[in-house]
Formats: structure tokens, C-alpha cells, sequence
């Protein structure tokens, strides 16, 4: 590890901080791998489904905001990194079911069949469902000789997951972006879809975090600033990847909002103005983490990334 730390302080600080996220995945990439059983192991069908879509060549963007969050109050990565899989396994759930016929039917997810393309409908279903029992599984998992505070600070994070996840969160974002398709909704209507749909997880994943890594009130009040803004900004420029990009370069069916008249920032706000408020919404997600300095150096380049991403 001293040796690890001593080449980053040899390298600009934009190479160092890429070197840390790189770090980072790999340890997501490898903790993940040991969380879920063997393809081979009996049912092998759902196990096999459940890879297939988990290491699928994600970016991990939702991991490393956890670590990245932890690493700014100075968390231990050990107790981090339970959260940083879970948050994935679920994202990847929602996606599995979000690509079905009853969903948005769709065939393409990072440039690869949809798992319900080469496994079916019903073990999609049924790989979605244990990738999302596997991830509260997991935030249960913590050594014996855990004291109080801890335990205390796992239950906090795996409630705010679990929030995230349900019917105030994803799932309830879900539902309203099905029942607004073709329909006209107000600005106001459309920021509660996206903060819930796609927001709620993203910031669950900056305010766990948080709390696992033992944040300070004022901590997590600037944290929260962060991941709402980052968490609706992420959205935002999904909207205008799916209206500008092909889908080589996304990696999924481009051009599905338009042709789903989904409520989408570019459908109400227009193309421009979206790309302004998703810079809007980065100049505030990194003016929340000034107080952190150079501590917080991780999400403030994921910030960049999410924002500035072309697919």
C-alpha cells in the first residue's frame, strides 16, 4: 500500500486521482465476484443470467461515489465496499427489469443482447430479483466482533438504500415515467420523476457513504448538496446522450425517449437549456465540496465525468 500511495504522489493529480477510480473498480470488480456464487453452482441458469448482466462492462459509477464519499471523511474502505456492491447489484436489478417487453423493451444494454434476449423473460426476472435479495443480503454480513457505532452506521446505510430503492425512490420514479409517456407534464412533475428514478440511488450511493465513513453533521449536510445535484444532473445528461448519440457509442437502443415520447429535460426544456442546467447543477455539486479540499478531489472528478460524458 505505501508503495501505491508513493507513485500516486508522483503523478499529476488529474493521472492520481485516475489511478485511485481505477483502484477503486478493481476492488468493486473483485468484491462482487466473491459475493455472488460460481456459474456453476446449482440453479447455474440464474447464476449464470446474474453475471451476465452484472459484469457486463459497467463504468461503476455508483460504486465510486460510495468509496469516493467514504474516502472524503476518511473511511475505511473494508466498510465501504459492502455498500459500493450492493448499490450496484441494484442498479443492475433495475436495469435487467427496465429493459423487459413490460418495461421499455428493449434489446441492447452496453452494447450486448438484454438478459431477457438470451435468457428470457422469466430468468430475467428472476436474475433482477436476486441480485436485488443478494444486495440486502450483504449489508447484513458484518464480522462478530462489531461494536455499537458500527452496526449503528451499517443500519443507517442500508436504510437509506432501501429508501432509495422502493416506491418513494426508483420504483416510484419508474412508475411515474411509464404513466407520463405521451403526456404532458409539468418542469416540476418531470425533476420528482428523475430525482426519484435515477436520483435517489445515485444519491444513496454519495449519503452511505457518508455515514459508513463516520461523516460530521456539517459533512454530510455539503455530501447531500452534492448528490442531489449530481444525482438529478446524471439524468439530465442521459436525456441528451439518448437524443444526440448513436447506439455504438451508447451501448443501448438510442433514441428510445423520442420514439417512447418520454417526459425527458429535452423534450420540456429543450437541448441547450438541458445541457446548461446540467452544468448549473455541477457548479453546484462542486461548490458543496470546497470545505473537503483536496480530500474530495475523487467526487469532484466524478462530478466532471457524469456531466461532461459524451455516452
Amino acid at each position: 500500500a505505501g508503495a501505491v500511495r508513493e507513485r500516486r504522489l508522483l503523478m499529476s493529480p488529474a493521472l492520481a486521482v485516475e489511478a485511485q477510480l481505477e483502484t477503486f473498480r478493481k476492488r468493486v470488480e473483485d468484491t462482487l465476484d466473491a459475493a455472488l456464487p460460481p456459474e456453476s453452482a446449482w440453479p447455474g441458469t440464474i447464476h449464470r443470467a446474474v453475471r451476465y448482466s452484472l459484469f457486463a462492462g459497467g463504468k461503476r459509477v455508483r460504486p465510486l461515489l460510495v468509496l469516493a464519499a467514504g474516502e472524503a471523511v476518511g473511511g475505511a474502505e473494508a466498510e465501504l465496499l459492502p455498500l459500493a456492491c450492493a448499490v450496484e447489484m441494484i442498479h443492475t436489478y433495475s436495469l435487467i427489469h427496465d429493459d423487459l417487453p413490460a418495461m421499455d423493451n428493449d434489446d441492447l444494454r452496453r452494447g450486448k443482447p438484454t438478459s431477457h434476449k438470451v435468457f428470457g423473460e422469466a430468468i430475467a426476472i428472476l436474475a433482477g430479483d436476486a441480485l436485488l435479495t443478494r444486495a440486502f443480503h450483504l449489508m447484513t454480513e458484518v464480522p462478530n466482533d462489531w461494536n455499537g457505532d458500527r452496526l449503528r452506521r451499517r443500519l443507517e446505510a442500508t436504510a437509506v438504500l432501501g429508501e432509495a430503492a422502493g416506491t418513494s425512490g426508483l420504483i416510484g420514479g419508474q412508475v411515474m415515467d411509464l404513466e407520463s409517456e405521451g403526456q404532458d407534464i409539468s418542469a416540476d412533475s418531470l425533476e420528482r420523476l428523475h430525482r426519484a428514478k435515477t436520483g435517489a440511488l445515485l444519491a444513496a450511493c454519495v449519503r452511505g457513504g457518508a455515514i459508513l465513513g463516520g461523516a460530521s453533521a456539517e459533512q454530510r449536510g455539503r455530501l447531500d448538496r452534492y448528490a442531489r445535484a449530481m444525482g438529478l444532473a446524471f439524468q439530465i445528461v442521459d436525456d441528451v446522450l439518448d437524443a444526440t448519440e448513436g447506439a455504438e457509442r451508447l451501448g443501448k437502443t438510442a433514441g428510445k425517449d423520442a420514439a417512447q415520447q418520454k417526459a425527458t429535460y429535452v423534450r420540456i426544456h429543450g437541448l441547450e437549456r438541458a445541457r446548461a442546467m446540467a452544468g448549473g447543477l455541477l457548479r453546484e455539486a462542486l461548490a458543496a465540496l470546497e470545505p473537503f479540499g483536496e480530500g474530495a478531489a475523487l467526487l469532484a472528478h466524478l462530478a466532471r465525468l457524469i456531466v461532461e460524458r459524451h455516452a
